[in-house]
């Protein structure tokens, strides 16, 4: 049996454009696709190719599955959207491989980057990112509630900007409000929340407003939500929503 091979691949937000090169390749030549089933549907059809499609909850599953096609000799690509190593797949294959088959560790693995969320969202406003930021995840599927906000409350009262990932879904439609309601504690009210849905999309909507109202905006789990720092800036603009950006110097950094 010739030896096996798997690469974790970030598909990035959505524009074809922006899935890079190798990533590209290495989806190319895979014998096998395994991925969340909508993120499988992004990725170019090839003849003869196996595609292995799962659940969104099944991440380490999924990722075991994969390694056993790759012990097994198969040329696996895991497709993961964004990047695949910001609360994505790579973090996955990694936690199956060392609880796994000790095997497995014999796999070459080789994880290629993509464009995540917050990069494109940053992209499409101007400069966000421009000064200190950091991403959480407000999914407590993996992890408590309470080390949420114990780890938001810190960075909010640190001034980074913040991108959070997994805002809300049908299962936890009460996180984001809780979240933002906090930042209303600790930011002023007229801080930059940028709303970011299906960006690179054809269904892209990005929103800007005060963290006053923001609370009530709506979003789902196609949407990053970044909450400015006290630097944040706009710009207004005759037409089109303002510029957005975080400037690089802080305080007597300057």
């Amino acid at each position: 049996m010739s030896a096996g091979s798997l690469v974790v691949v970030g598909l990035g937000p959505g524009q074809a454009g922006w899935l890079t090169p190798a990533a590209s390749d290495a989806l190319s030549r895979a014998t096998d696709l395994v991925g969340y089933g909508p993120y499988l549907d992004r990725a170019p059809d090839q003849p003869g190719q196996r595609r292995h499609p799962s659940d969104n909850r099944v991440e380490v599953e999924r990722a075991a599955m994969a390694l056993d096609l790759a012990a097994k000799g198969r040329q696996v690509a895991v497709v993961s959207g964004g990047d695949p190593g910001v609360f994505a797949m790579a973090a996955a294959i990694f936690e199956a491989l060392d609880e796994g088959d000790p095997a497995w560790r014999a796999i070459p693995i080789i994880v290629e980057p993509g464009i995540t969320a917050m990069l494109a969202a940053a992209a499409r406003l101007g400069a966000p990112l421009g000064g200190d930021f950091c991403a959480l995840s407000l999914s407590d599927n993996l992890k408590p509630w309470d080390v949420i906000v114990a780890r938001l409350t810190a960075v909010l009262m640190a001034d980074f900007v913040i991108s959070l990932y997994n805002p809300i879904s049908k299962a936890r439609p009460w996180q984001l409000r809780e979240a933002l309601l906090l930042a209303a504690t600790i930011r002023a009210p007229e801080t930059p929340i940028i709303f970011a849905r299906n960006v690179g999309r054809p269904s892209e909507d990005i929103t800007v407003v005060p963290l006053a109202a923001a609370p009530d905006a709506p979003a789902d789990m196609s949407t990053l939500v970044m909450i400015g720092a006290s630097t944040t800036r706009l710009i207004p603009r005759e037409t089109g929503r303002p510029y957005v950006y975080t400037p690089r110097f802080y305080g007597a950094g300057r």
